[in-house]
C-alpha cells in the first residue's frame, strides 16, 4: 500500500497521473461530521474552495489529508468517501472517461487556486474524482494514524472495469484471479497505488460498485470502540490480513471506510 510520485515541479513533488492523490466526502451535516472525524483521527479543519458549497480541508499536524463538503439539502446522494486520481489534463481525462463508457457528472471546473477537478463514474457506476493540481494537495504526511493508506474499488468482477481504468490512466495490472478470489492491483511506475476487488453479488444492494478508502490507525480494536462511542457503525469487525489488522466501519451519516493497523 504505497503511493507513486511524479517528478518535481514548481510547487514541489507532483502526483504521477493515475495516483490517488486526495479523498473527499460530501455530507448533509458538515459540523457534526467534523466533530466525528476530529475526535476519531485528530483532524483539524480550515475552509477550502466553495465552488460546490461549504467545504473544509482536514489537517493532521498542519498538513492536508482530506476534504469534507456539505451537500445541498435537496441532494439525496449516497454519502461516500471519493478518491481523486491525478491527471496532467483533467479535460482530456474527462473526455477519455466518456469515450470508454464512463460518465462525467461534475466539471471539469476550477477549484479556486488549488487546481482543476471533475467527478466521474466508471461504467459500473463507481464514483471517483479526477484532479489536476496547481497547488499540491494531500499525502504531505503518510503512514501515520489518521492518513489515507489505500483505495480499493469493490465491484462485481474485475476484468472489464480494470480495462476501463487502465485505458483512462497509465496503469499496469497485477491480477490474481482464482475460483474464490478476484483481485487486480493497479501499478504506476512499478508501484502499487490502488486495488480492484471483484466480489460478485455480495456487494451491498443499496450501494453497488464503489471505491473504499482505508485510513491508517494505531490500534484497530481501539478505533472500532471509538467509532461506536461517536455514533458510527462497525460493518466488518477487525480481522488479520497480510497488510495488517483491518476493519470496515461507517460514520454517523453512513459513509463507509476501512481502517488498517499496518503490519510492521
Amino acid at each position: 500500500m504505497t503511493e507513486a510520485r511524479g517528478s518535481a515541479g514548481p510547487n514541489g513533488d507532483t502526483h504521477a497521473p493515475g495516483t490517488p492523490c486526495w479523498v473527499s466526502l460530501m455530507v448533509h451535516g458538515l459540523a457534526a461530521t467534523e466533530e466525528f472525524y476530529g475526535a476519531l483521527f485528530g483532524w483539524e479543519f480550515r475552509p477550502g474552495p466553495q465552488q460546490l458549497g461549504p467545504y473544509v480541508r482536514a489537517l493532521l499536524d498542519g498538513q492536508e489529508v482530506a476534504g469534507i463538503g456539505q451537500l445541498p439539502p435537496d441532494r439525496h446522494l449516497p454519502i461516500a468517501w471519493t478518491p481523486y486520481l491525478a491527471s496532467d489534463d483533467v479535460d482530456r481525462t474527462a473526455d477519455t472517461v466518456r469515450l470508454c463508457g464512463g460518465t462525467v457528472a461534475v466539471g471539469p471546473l476550477d477549484a479556486a487556486e488549488a487546481g482543476r477537478m471533475a467527478i466521474a463514474s466508471d461504467p459500473s457506476g463507481a464514483v471517483f474524482g479526477i484532479w489536476q493540481e496547481a497547488v499540491r494537495l494531500g499525502a504531505a504526511v503518510t503512514g501515520v494514524p489518521g492518513t489515507p493508506a489505500w483505495n480499493e474499488l469493490l465491484t462485481f468482477q474485475t476484468v472489464s472495469v480494470a480495462k476501463f481504468y487502465a485505458t483512462v490512466f497509465p496503469y499496469t495490472q497485477d491480477p490474481v484471479v482464482s475460483a474464490d478470489f478476484d483481485y487486480v492491483t493497479l501499478h504506476i511506475e512499478g508501484r502499487p497505488v490502488a486495488g480492484i476487488q471483484g466480489v460478485g453479488h455480495t456487494l451491498p444492494r443499496e450501494r453497488g460498485p464503489h471505491w473504499l478508502t482505508y485510513f491508517e490507525v494505531g490500534d484497530a480494536d481501539e478505533t472500532l470502540n471509538r467509532v461506536l462511542e461517536l455514533g458510527g457503525q462497525v460493518l466488518k469487525p477487525v480481522c488479520d490480513s497480510p497488510q495488517g489488522r483491518v476493519a470496515t466501519v461507517a460514520d454517523p451519516e453512513g459513509a463507509r471506510f476501512s481502517v488498517i493497523q499496518s503490519a510492521r
